[in-house]
């Protein structure tokens, strides 16, 4: 074992909402290599939670009743794979991804500059933005299952859909092969920074939160069902609904996971009933609760 192991880990350090109990272990593997035989080890009823950089991702006060494997920094190699082919391991970030495929002259890619997660969570959620999806542009993936065993698949061995992506259980992603297109680097980075900007003027880019909670409904925006139910800037404990972009909850500095998830029942609850549409999430909720209730905490405005 080459990596890092270390036990009652706090998450709340490695998510972007700053919230989340301790994971029971939690291991940066040194490589892909590391990561098959540290799994190879691992008891086969043991719990395995993957996480990146923690966007997307809100951790219970409770903690991880088992193992998480850190893929951010971590698995990180990135390089040409062929003429109009990139390879990325999991722990790229999709900023890092999207500005080295550019450099190269590769174009297709831009709208992951705005994604603040991995490319192993991009292609886990068919992460997108500004009109562009992650599996649009996907030739191939390499995954690993909890044996150790890592496979090359291509799209077909998966359903993707909107926000979803459903293949073989049992096996996480490990890199992905993308096939962009030749371009003009300048025509690239030029639209990177049209499309920071415009998620930097739409968006709480400065607070702690994990993006968008909701899940579009068909022909609908999340944020805009929100707002029209009279939530933003609503808020349990710590936890807020922006005032910026409805579909975001931001960490004013003292949230616990219990009042976002609190939040996030009362938006969800607000909007089926004065707006008649049931909201899908789109963040991921893992783990335990507090095994002492917080005191509950009434949405206010």
């Amino acid at each position: 074992m080459r990596g890092t192991l270390r036990r009652d880990e706090p998450m709340a350090r490695h998510t972007s909402w700053r919230t989340g109990g301790a994971a029971r272990c939690f291991y940066e593997p040194a490589d892909i290599a590391d990561l098959s035989a540290f799994l190879r080890r691992l008891p086969p009823d043991e719990p395995v939670f993957w996480i990146g950089l923690g966007s997307n991702l809100l951790v219970r006060d409770g903690g991880l009743p088992g193992t998480v494997i850190a893929t951010a920094a971590r698995l990180k190699r990135l390089e040409r794979d062929g003429p109009e082919l990139v390879r990325a391991e999991a722990g790229v970030p999709c900023a890092v991804f999207a500005r080295f495929c550019v450099r190269h002259g590769l174009l297709g890619a831009e709208f992951l500059a705005g994604i603040p997660g991995t490319m192993g969570g991009a292609l886990a959620m068919n992460a997108g933005a500004f009109g562009g999806e992650t599996w649009e542009r996907v030739e191939a993936v390499e995954t690993v299952d909890r044996h150790g065993e890592v496979r090359v698949r291509g799209p077909r061995d998966f359903r993707v859909g909107y926000r979803s992506v459903a293949g073989p259980p049992g096996e996480w992603f490990l890199a992905a092969h993308l096939r962009l297109a030749p371009g003009e680097a300048r025509a690239g980075a030029a639209r990177i920074r049209h499309l920071l900007a415009r998620r930097g003027a739409a968006q709480p880019t400065g607070q702690a939160s994990c993006g968008s909670v909701f899940r579009n409904p068909p022909g609908d925006h999340a944020a805009r069902l929100i707002e029209a139910a009279g939530l933003k800037g609503a808020c349990v404990g710590g936890a807020c609904v922006s005032a910026k972009h409805a579909n975001f909850i931001v960490n004013s500095g003292n949230a616990g996971a219990a009042d976002i998830e609190a939040l996030i029942r009362h938006v969800a609850d607000t909007v089926a009933r004065t707006q008649g549409v049931s909201l899908e999430l789109e963040v991921r909720v893992l783990g335990d609760r507090a095994p002492v209730p917080r005191p509950a905490a009434e949405a206010r405005r």
